[in-house]
């Protein structure tokens, strides 16, 4: 990977170079014990990419969890290749053009480690590990890792459990009420800041798999780039982040911008993240029902402006709750529609919310939100948002 030059190779001595995927946490070498990195890196793993599922700290309560099966039996019939690039390292690329809002990957863990148990968490790692077959064994052990603590003998049992745990650190995301899991395919997305990432991955706790769709459209050979973390942030800003806690220099395409051009970037994603939390405000009547409609258009506009398409199903849901607060039938019939069309390109047509931003077009009355509010008319859409 481009982005991660300094991460290295589980199947590498500590200390030589390599390339790793998705989610890395920090942990100073020589700093806090291996439960306190774990714990605080497992919190960490909640600003990445959007993940929908939140917890904050793991206790040590519970047994080791045993691996899903055959997870590879499972997994989804990609369309993509993973592979190395040059001067990149590994990563994943579409094997033929991809329709925005496909499919790409559907993942299983290889293992998950729920959120309480009673060993450190080395030995959690090693147990779990011991159950797979050696191909799967192998898939973790493959994936690459960042901020090995230095000085430990090689093949020593300590050394063994700090190899499980960095790798673990770097890779795992959240698999919901499940715990913490591994996925080695969807480990293999690079990251891209704003307007770089194309694809959104999310986790599906009724069917217990990973899914990855595509936020855009991809061309054959086109690299597919998930995001690690909230990217609504001035350049220097998210490199001085992914490095500190991912141990790269981000060179995605945004971040590569002139000069100029990255400033002009920056303006308009920190004007959204400022616009997101007016349009938070109305939750305190800080703002009318018509005024959040506004202040939501203007975010959809900038995303537009800047390229940042993300997001846009949970923000025309909000727009949709407050409509049918309001008792708007109209407006939040149409928010509802368009909701239900972003949801379907980032988190899947069958996903939980899409399918109740149907219901919610079909009948507005039906919203949980329903005439909460004095009645207002809010304003549906602008036609170009439909559009776009």
């Amino acid at each position: 990977m481009a982005n991660q030059t300094r991460r290295r190779q589980a199947s590498s001595k500590p200390g030589s170079e390599g390339t790793a995927s998705a989610k890395s946490v920090k942990h100073a070498v020589g700093g806090p014990s291996p439960l306190r990195r774990l714990v605080k890196g497992l919190s960490f793993l909640l600003l990445a990419g959007g993940v929908y599922y939140y917890f904050t700290r793991m206790m040590w309560e519970h047994e080791p969890t045993k691996p899903v099966e055959d997870p590879e039996e499972d997994a989804y019939q990609v369309p993509v290749i993973v592979m190395k690039l040059p001067g990149k390292g590994m990563g994943v690329v579409a094997a033929r053009n991809i329709s925005q809002g496909e499919l790409v990957l559907r993942e299983k863990p290889l293992f998950v480690v729920p959120h309480k148990v009673t060993m450190s968490p080395g030995a959690v790692l090693l147990a779990s590990l011991a159950t797979l077959s050696p191909a799967r064994r192998a898939s973790f052990y493959n994936l690459s890792y960042v901020n090995f603590p230095e000085g430990i003998p090689e093949g020593s049992p300590r050394y063994q459990e700090e190899l499980a745990l960095a790798i673990f650190q770097t890779n795992a995301v959240s698999a919901g009420s499940q715990g913490v899991g591994i996925f080695p395919r969807m480990a293999r997305l690079n990251h891209g800041c704003s307007s770089a990432f194309n694809v959104v991955y999310t986790w599906r706790d009724d069917e217990g798999v990973l899914v990855v769709h595509a936020l855009k459209p991809l061309m054959k050979g086109e690299e597919l780039l998930t995001t690690y973390t909230n990217t609504k942030r001035p350049r220097h800003v998210r490199r001085e982040f992914l490095r500190e806690h991912y141990g790269f220099d981000c060179q995605c395409s945004v971040c590569t911008l002139p000069d100029d051009l990255s400033a002009l970037s920056d303006q308009r994603l920190t004007a959204m993240t400022d616009l997101y939390a007016r349009f938070s405000s109305w939750q305190h009547e800080g703002v009318s029902g018509k005024e959040a409609i506004e202040t939501a258009i203007s975010i959809w506009r900038l995303g537009e402006e800047d390229g940042y398409w993300s997001e846009r199903g949970q923000l025309a849901a909000d727009v949709t709750h407050v409509a049918a607060a309001h008792a708007d039938v109209s407006a939040a019939r149409e928010w509802a529609r368009l909701s239900r069309r972003w949801y379907a390109y980032e988190l899947g047509g069958d996903s939980t919310q899409a399918r109740e931003m149907e219901r919610v077009a079909a009948q507005p009355q039906l919203h949980g939100a329903w005439g909460k509010r004095r009645p207002e008319t809010v304003g549906g859409p602008e036609p170009w948002m439909s559009a776009s």
